[in-house]
């Protein structure tokens, strides 16, 4: 299982996310950016020193700077939304729980769990490479899928930022929000989707495979968690709005064609 080296990922990881402690929400948003770069490079570090990958270090960088931009785009949009959109930080403060200060006995087992969680999200690369494997058609495939949910991601933040700008009053209901309402976290399952991939053909034991599986199947459940949460929020703001209501009950929360409109019961 390598726990040493992947120890050495956590305690990365762990660091780059103790922004966490300044506000609880960091610890999964900014902070979880950081993680996933700071794990994409220690792992590609530890594979050089180690001599894992001769035969196929193209794609050790190709994933480490995939995870690099992920992690970059995240946070730097994230920073960017806080301190620069007057309407999110007046929405943070009245409604998101997150923005609000947890006492330190509670924060450390959070810290401890998502350092743990988004180590074992970027443990298909390391895996990759610490046993030794050298086919890269799969681990291509699952980049190229990675590349689709980021730019999904990438245009989502920014289709909604446009037209919050446009209409503040209102959701975003266009672009990419015509096919889904929350493009952004289907954009991050199909990233994450190809990380998984990108490990098929080289886990090895139960261990490397339930950790792989636990990370991947804690994701997806992290975003219909957060589009669960988005949706009460909105709900409570245009829950009386016919267009709104409209919009809400003909398009999928965040799978697209798939009739799941409500991750909420509709008073």
């Amino acid at each position: 299982m390598f726990w040493n080296y992947l120890l050495i990922i956590c305690i990365v990881c762990a660091v780059l996310c103790a922004v966490g402690f300044i506000k609880y929400v960091y610890f999964l948003s900014i902070g979880y950016g950081f993680a996933i770069a700071g794990g994409g490079i220690t792992s590609l570090i530890i594979a050089l020193k180690n001599g894992w990958t001769e035969s196929v270090l193209w794609l050790a960088v190709l994933q480490a700077v995939l995870f690099v931009i992920y992690g970059a785009r995240l946070s730097g949009f994230l920073l960017v939304r806080e301190f620069k959109n007057a309407g999110f930080q007046k929405a943070a403060k009245t409604e998101i729980e997150g923005f609000k200060k947890l006492p330190v006995f509670v924060s450390i087992p959070i810290w401890l769990c998502v350092s743990v969680l988004y180590t074992a999200q970027v443990s298909p690369m390391f895996y990759r490479y610490a046993n030794g494997s050298s086919d890269y058609f799969v681990p291509v495939i699952g980049i190229v899928i990675s590349v689709c949910g980021l730019i999904l991601e990438s245009m989502a933040d920014k289709q909604k930022t446009q037209q919050k700008k446009a209409n503040p009053k209102m959701v975003a209901t266009q672009g990419l929000y015509k096919m889904v309402r929350c493009p952004n976290y289907l954009g991050e399952i199909i990233f994450w989707t190809g990380v998984f991939i990108s490990g098929l053909t080289t886990y090895s034991g139960i261990g490397q495979w339930l950790m792989a599986v636990i990370a991947y199947i804690s994701i997806v459940y992290i975003m219909f968690n957060g589009a669960q949460r988005l949706e009460k929020r909105q709900m409570a703001r245009y829950g009386n709005d016919k267009e709104y209501n409209d919009y809400a009950d003909k398009t999928p929360i965040i799978i697209p064609f798939l009739p799941i409109y409500h991750l909420n019961k509709k008073a």
